[in-house]
């Protein structure tokens, strides 16, 4: 047995990397594991080194203070990991192997595993439907920002990497297939994005930037991307994208200029439930502004991919509604429309074996798109501050020097 750090969240603003316990082959007490997982034998587990772990905008909201999530849970969903430990019930996942770990936590044996539905799982969490690593109300599997990770389910859960040579040099690509680069294109596919579409793809940050790399992967046209960071901006425009900054005037009025239509073929919500307003009122927190966007500037009878994230509870919601997750959404405008929404976690394992083939042959690099960053694990805290402040960069850890930061 060795060591192991983790990155821990310790209120509003702060965490911090510390001591944590070797992961084991059952799910101990601790912050946010519910109360009837813990002592739950993963005998079908494994543990794996991690080769990368990403900061994710979801990790963001936590540590701004806008979820319930306790002081002390060890964050991290997004994991790349060699596996150094086997349970006794694995069988064809073999010591050695480099693996990507899908965020979503899924047990491969309920009903909506077996229809890939494997966000939703019904056996992994006793708060709800679905489960994630490092998350609220996610069940208390502890988060993989650390040096070493139980992830249980392992036969079913992980994706092998072919070649661990060829992996090593892709490993800034590789490691967004746990989660952003899926989440991006689960997007797009939501929103019905094919060859010679119009797309609009709301927020810069790494997610959006991913579904925007996805949208040209699935052959559109054109691929607007919104935000009100500037630097993020420019990230786009250097891989193609138009750009239109929401600070400065109306979506549509600037997608008209670009098109000579205010209208898209289809639109996703990269942003989620911090989103701010557009134009003059772009300084002003306003949660259902992007949803309400994506309506108006949609054609009628398009779709609308919602990988952005929405809580059930917000406690720095600017209003008693938006703290319960009640946003005033112009579903009116929807509805007479004929749009079509799809929200919810990406289903990871639908897509993560098809993404890790078009990375390993050279059909997309998504570490460029997104400005891929590698840290040290001890930097950790200062990757979340600098990403808090709106970095064009999706930052990297690197907790036990895989990638050379050490």
């Amino acid at each position: 047995m060795t060591g192991n750090r983790a990155v821990v969240y310790q209120g509003p603003g702060e965490v911090e990397v510390a001591d944590i316990g070797y992961p084991g082959f059952e799910l101990r007490d601790g912050p946010g594991v519910n109360p009837a997982n813990v002592g739950r034998k993963v005998p079908h587990g494994v543990i794996v080194k991690v080769v990368a772990t990403n900061i994710c905008g979801s990790d963001q909201h936590m540590v701004r203070g806008r979820t319930t999530a306790p002081e002390g849970l060890v964050l991290g969903h997004e994991i790349t990991g060699e596996v150094v430990e086997k349970g006794p019930d694995v069988e064809f996942v073999e010591v050695g192997d480099l693996v990507s770990v899908p965020f979503n936590i899924a047990c491969g044996r309920c009903t909506n595993c077996k229809a890939r539905r494997t966000e939703i799982c019904l056996n992994v969490n006793p708060d709800r439907p679905g489960s994630a690593y490092g998350y609220v109300d996610m069940g208390g599997w502890v988060g993989g920002q650390a040096q070493y990770a139980l992830v249980p389910y392992a036969d079913w859960n992980l994706l092998k990497f072919p070649d661990r040579e060829q992996a090593l040099e892709k490993i800034l690509d590789l490691t967004m297939l746990s989660d952003i680069f899926p989440t991006g294109y689960h997007g797009c596919v939501t929103a019905g994005v094919g060859v010679g579409s119009s797309v609009y793809v709301a927020g810069a940050g790494p997610v959006g930037l991913a579904a925007a790399a996805s949208a040209q992967l699935l052959g559109a046209a054109v691929v607007i991307v919104g935000d009100l960071n500037g630097e993020r901006l420019a990230q786009a425009r250097e891989f193609g994208c138009e750009t239109v900054n929401v600070s400065e005037g109306d979506p549509g009025d600037q997608i008209e200029e670009l098109l000579g239509t205010p209208a898209v073929d289809c639109a996703v919500d990269a942003v989620g439930f911090e989103a701010h307003g557009t134009g003059d009122k772009s300084s002003e927190e306003a949660p259902a502004s992007v949803l309400n966007t994506a309506m108006e500037v949609t054609r009628a009878g398009g779709s609308i991919g919602i990988p952005g994230l929405y809580v059930t509870g917000d406690p720095g919601a600017a209003d008693e509604a938006a703290r319960a997750g009640s946003l005033s959404i112009r579903f009116g405008l929807g509805w007479s429309k004929s749009h079509a929404f799809f929200t919810g976690q990406c289903p990871v394992m639908k897509y993560h074996r098809e993404l890790m083939a078009a990375i390993l042959n050279d059909r997309v690099r998504i570490a460029a798109a997104v400005n891929a960053v590698a840290l040290p694990l001890e930097d950790a805290p200062e990757g979340y501050r600098s990403f808090d402040k709106g970095a064009a960069s999706k930052y990297v850890l690197d907790p036990n020097g895989y990638l050379g930061t050490g």
